[in-house]
Formats: structure tokens, sequence, C-alpha cells
């Protein structure tokens, strides 16, 4: 799930990335564009209700391509994306618009 907030005091909106709650996870990465997809570069913190979770500020009017990677070794888009876009490993990834 995705949530924003437009910063009026800076031009970055802040995104808090959230795992979809059906997907169980051990561990979870933030891996997009804007972290060059390095896979261990955005760790995402387990919450107490066992949700995982991140926020980032990105840049305004902007769109950025990102997936979530799961235990090591799966990779998940979010349903609530603004959208998705094909990539070259057949499959989607998901995009969020700021």
């Amino acid at each position: 799930m995705l949530k924003k907030q437009v910063l009026k005091s800076k031009p970055v909106c802040k995104v808090t990335f959230t795992l979809p709650e059906a997907v169980k996870a051990e561990s979870a990465y933030l891996v997009g564009d804007f972290n060059n997809w390095d896979e261990k570069a955005t760790p995402m913190k387990k919450l107490k209700n066992g949700h995982f979770s991140v926020t980032l500020e990105l840049d305004k009017n902007r769109e950025y391509q990102f997936r979530y990677l799961v235990n090591g070794t799966e990779w998940h888009n979010d349903w609530h994306a603004d959208k998705y876009v094909p990539n070259p490993f057949s499959g989607d990834n998901s995009v969020v618009t700021t």
C-alpha cells in the first residue's frame, strides 16, 4: 500500500511503502529506480502488527518504478500502485507517481 504526503517546505513527496498483508515475510526490501535497483539499499522495518514498511522522500512530479524483495528471493508488486509497466524479466514493475 502507498501513502503519500506532499511537503510544502521541500520539493519532495514523502511516500510510505507498506508490503501487502497477504505476503508472508521474514525480511523485506524496497527496490526501485530511486536506489538503482540495489537489493540491499532500502530495508523495510517490521512493525508491531507484523507488516513491513518504509518511508522515503522522493522528488515531486516524477514516476518511480519499484518492487518488494521478500525473504531474499521473492519479488512482489504493490497492488495499490499508481500503475504497472512491463519489466525486462517477464513481469511488471509497480509505479508510484509523486
